[in-house]
């Protein structure tokens, strides 16, 4: 399925896996144009991640590190169908990493779940640039202990579930193999 990476990206991509999948590594690459070797292309990175402790904060520094030059990073931890409207002014491909820290940081600050995807879902119709979103799947391990633990995995379900509806392409990753999903033509919407 590699060979679909070598199109032009699709107006909305989806990344999921689940942790150290290498998600993130391969959206990176797909926004950059680098999975072929290719020179990168300048790209805009919506990071809703907050350096809330010391490992957060170098996993952060990392991520940094691997990107290199040519990334416009924009930091948001809440906002994020307003900020996907600001990025698409930069006139090239858009990043957000990730949908998991998103959601953990609107239940945190009691904002309704579900209008706040209902909102970033609408402002893709708007869009024109490419974005690809990262997330991770929380649907297959362990049933959670607690019932905030259980709460937080079957919203993570549902924002993915509509997320990949709304996308043109779907990637899953498992062990740092990606493996296509869904990989509609732009026209099919």
């Amino acid at each position: 399925m590699e060979h679909i990476s070598t199109f032009p990206l699709p107006p909305v991509s989806l990344v999921l896996g689940g942790a150290r999948s290498g998600k993130s590594t391969h959206a990176e690459r797909l926004v950059a144009g680098t999975l072929h070797g290719a020179s990168p292309r300048p790209a805009v990175y919506i990071a809703t991640a907050e350096a809330g402790d010391v490992e957060m904060a170098t996993r952060i520094m990392a991520h940094r590190a691997r990107r290199g030059v040519g990334w416009t990073t924009i930091e948001e931890p809440l906002k994020l169908a307003e900020v996907l409207e600001q990025a698409a002014s930069h006139g090239q491909p858009i990043l957000v990493d990730c949908l998991t820290l998103w959601l953990s940081n609107l239940m945190h600050a009691g904002e309704d779940v579900d209008q706040a995807t209902d909102e970033l879902v609408q402002s893709l119709d708007d869009h024109n640039q490419p974005v690809v979103f990262v997330s991770n799947e929380l649907g297959l391990g362990l049933v959670p202990e607690t019932p905030l633990g259980r709460s937080f995995r079957d919203a993570m379900g549902r924002m993915n579930m509509r997320i990949a509806e709304r996308s043109d392409r779907v990637i899953f990753m498992a062990a740092g193999l990606p493996l296509v999903m869904k990989d509609r033509p732009a026209s099919g919407r």
